[in-house]
């Protein structure tokens, strides 16, 4: 007599697709999707479909998170020379065949219009956590040198484009795996310390080296002007100076507690140029004040902190290399998008995490957050 086998049922199937998930990480993602919608409702109530667009983009990025937090990082790692070698042939593709538009050659007509670069947010990573993971163990300096060429690659391709926002994302996220796998603080500290002197050159000479007449070697003459402006935006108030100007108006204007939801008068009288996008920090700041932003801010360490925890605890070198550069690619999008907007740093294409409308950018935040509870999931799957 034959026996009879039972067909597990859908819930037995479908059970691994709902456990193992680190719940410290979602709460975190849930308070910022709120805070994002939150700011999102105000700063866009007249443009449109923004609102549900933004929430659209945000359930579009949390399918993504889930279906990438099933793919395990032995996968991923699998996936690491294809996604970077496609990313960087997609962007000497742009630069032959690219659609040009306001002086950038950025996207790709390939049916539809694609960013390359985007891929390599996430690609430049996962390479770079591939390429230290076979070197595991006997790293040497020329190790080290053949991951500053992987690295240079894509971020010198995508600043010929130019555009230097997404080329200092791609950037970070390379650096951060390198810092991580042991990059030795011999090499990190010239650096800081070059960069730190030729900022307060540039700042003591900038009537010099401001003139229309004086050529600055590397940088386009639009980046010579937004570096200027930093240095001084009421040269031109209300030319290159204005987006500066407003964002610190409204970010100083919010005070303590910030006037109330809906009351921003630099975000709805439309002083604040870009407000649902890059500039959407200065419209939050300034209905919701400094106790807002504080609020912003700790949600957005409790992201970065778990993000690290998570790599802190990752079963091999690849995950914990590409948890931990990962995590702090989240904190550069806000250090750069918050410094722009404060006035602190050139102004960049560069949005706010959650808060800034983008369906791209959303989409590549879920592939990141994706990829941290993959490695978390996999942790604990290990464990039980």
């Amino acid at each position: 007599m034959s026996a009879v086998i039972e067909r597990p049922s859908l819930w037995v199937r479908l059970r691994p697709l709902f456990i193992g998930y680190d719940y410290w990480l979602i709460i975190g993602i849930l308070m910022l999707a709120g805070a994002g919608l939150v700011a999102m409702y105000s700063a866009g109530y007249d443009h449109g479909t923004r609102f549900v667009d933004h929430g659209r983009n945000m359930l579009l990025g949390a399918a993504v998170l889930l279906v990438v937090a099933q793919v395990p990082p032995q996968r991923l790692m699998m996936l690491a020379v294809p996604i970077y070698v496609v990313g960087v042939a997609l962007l000497v593709a742009t630069a032959i065949f690219g659609v040009t538009k306001k002086g950038a050659t950025r996207w790709l007509d390939v049916g539809v219009v694609v960013q390359p670069s985007e891929i390599l947010k996430i690609g430049m990573p996962l390479m770079m956590a591939w390429w230290f993971q076979k070197r595991e163990g006997q790293l040497r300096a020329l190790d080290f040198a053949v991951g500053g060429l992987i690295l240079a690659v894509p971020v010198g391709l995508v600043m010929k484009q130019p555009d230097l926002g997404t080329a200092i994302l791609i950037l970070a996220g390379g650096l951060y795996v390198m810092f991580f796998a042991g990059l030795s603080w011999k090499l990190i500290l010239p650096v800081i310390v070059l960069g730190g002197v030729g900022i307060t050159a540039l700042v003591l000479s900038e009537d010099a080296i401001c003139q229309p007449d004086v050529v600055w070697p590397v940088l386009r003459e639009y980046q010579k002007h937004r570096v200027c402006t930093l240095l001084d935006p009421t040269q031109d108030p209300l030319g290159k100076g204005f987006h500066i100007i407003q964002g610190m108006i409204a970010i100083g204007s919010g005070g303590i507690h910030g006037k109330g939801f809906m009351n921003g008068t630099q975000t709805h009288l439309e002083f604040i140029p870009e407000r649902t996008t890059d500039f959407i920090f200065a419209a939050f700041s300034e209905e919701f004040g400094l106790a807002g932003v504080a609020g912003l801010l700790l949600g957005f360490t409790f992201l970065l902190f778990r993000g690290l925890m998570i790599a802190a605890e990752a079963p091999t070198v690849f995950a914990r290399l590409l948890a931990g550069a990962l995590s702090l690619s989240i904190f550069t999008y806000c250090f750069v998008n918050m410094g722009m907007v404060s006035g602190i740093l050139p102004v960049v294409g560069v949005p706010l995490p959650f808060v800034s409308y983008g369906g791209t950018a959303m989409v590549t935040m879920g592939l990141g957050l994706g990829i941290l509870m993959s490695i978390a999931k996999s942790r604990r799957l290990m464990q039980s």
